[in-house]
């Protein structure tokens, strides 16, 4: 090859773009999946302080993912839970209410319904996370600390079994991942590079509160069977187990029971006459709220320290029918009462 040839090479080469390999792949998939992703913002009404009762209305934001034409988003529990007002932001600049259908708090997974469903959506599709593999490249779309539609990419660092992972999300597989996560994020996907969602974003352990490195994510195989198979009762409550010394110190009248911290202002727990917490406090580090209701049985079954009884009061409530009773044995003030609701 002659002197001349090989410095014509060099030049066309040093003048050739370059780009990373995967990057046309990463940034169509990104196009095709991101109309799907939305924002939901919620609000919730809170009564606190001790004498001096002050409420207060507390704003939300998270994301979530349409995953079918009808309008049903799949979101994080702990976003939705108690909220009194939910709203869905589309890419388009649309805004629709929605309502919580249903929820697990102990999978953090939830499923709402839009009130209509804006015209040319995307829908996403959901695949098969145990079909993953630990080192497989991911990505994440959300809203993370407000600003919408941001992606970040990583991989699967781990996968986590249920009843493995602390803060009692007992029912719910993780993906452990490096993709950059922060507030916002929660509920939002993540997508395998086939562009389907094999997740949905929970939580991250951080000591700054800010991405360090270890996001949590909901298998999408755990969402599909607790939320489109069984389809779990929500409830709208948010409690705190009393059990052992907690117990006593409240004065149970039996080993465990349930301090209701918020509700739903149209949830069944609302319907049914629960009452909130609304007082301050902190109990072995965690700030709670106390002087609301505590439940102690649900369908008539007590509530227990271990947190076997969850699953027993999960189905019973599932298989209610309209029509049916739902009963609430709670203690106020010292008594015991029961509350109850009938299922429309």
């Amino acid at each position: 090859m002659t002197i001349r040839v090989i410095l014509l090479l060099s030049l066309v080469l040093a003048g050739w773009p370059c780009r990373p390999a995967g990057a046309d792949t990463l940034s169509q998939m990104f196009k095709e999946v991101d109309g799907a992703v939305i924002v939901i913002k919620t609000n919730r009404k809170e009564t606190v302080g001790g004498l001096e009762q002050k409420p207060t209305t507390l704003a939300g934001m998270g994301s979530g993912v349409l995953i079918s034409a009808d309008g049903k988003v799949m979101t994080a529990a702990h976003l939705v839970q108690t909220a009194d007002e939910v709203t869905v932001h589309f890419q388009t600049g649309e805004v629709v209410k929605a309502k919580v259908v249903t929820s697990e708090p102990s999978a953090d997974v939830a499923l709402l319904q839009l009130e209509r469903v804006p015209p040319n959506n995307e829908v996403a599709r959901l695949g098969n996370s145990d079909e993953a593999e630990v080192g497989d490249q991911v990505f994440v779309v959300g809203a993370p600390l407000g600003l919408g539609h941001t992606l970040t990419v990583g991989h699967i660092s781990a996968r986590h079994k249920p009843n493995t992972m602390y803060g009692g999300l007992s029912r719910a597989e993780f993906f452990q991942t490096d993709a950059a996560i922060n507030q916002g994020n929660s509920g939002g996907p993540m997508f395998n590079m086939a562009g389907e969602v094999i997740g949905i974003v929970s939580h991250i352990l951080s000591k700054s509160g800010g991405f360090e490195g270890m996001g949590f994510v909901v298998t999408s195989s755990v969402a599909r069977r607790v939320l489109l198979e069984k389809n779990p009762y929500w409830s709208g409550v948010e409690g705190f187990l009393l059990s052992g010394d907690l117990a006593k110190a409240f004065n149970l009248p039996q080993p465990a029971g349930l301090l209701v911290q918020r509700i739903s202002a149209r949830s069944p727990a609302a319907e049914a006459g629960l009452r909130p917490g609304s007082i301050p406090a902190v109990i072995e580090g965690q700030a709670i709220l106390v002087g609301g209701d505590i439940v102690l049985e649900v369908q008539g079954v007590p509530i227990v320290g271990d947190g076997s009884s969850t699953t027993v009061i999960r189905d019973r409530l599932g298989n209610l029918k309209s029509g049916d009773v739902a009963r609430v044995m709670v203690l106020r003030g010292g008594e015991k009462k029961e509350l109850t609701r009938k299922v429309p």
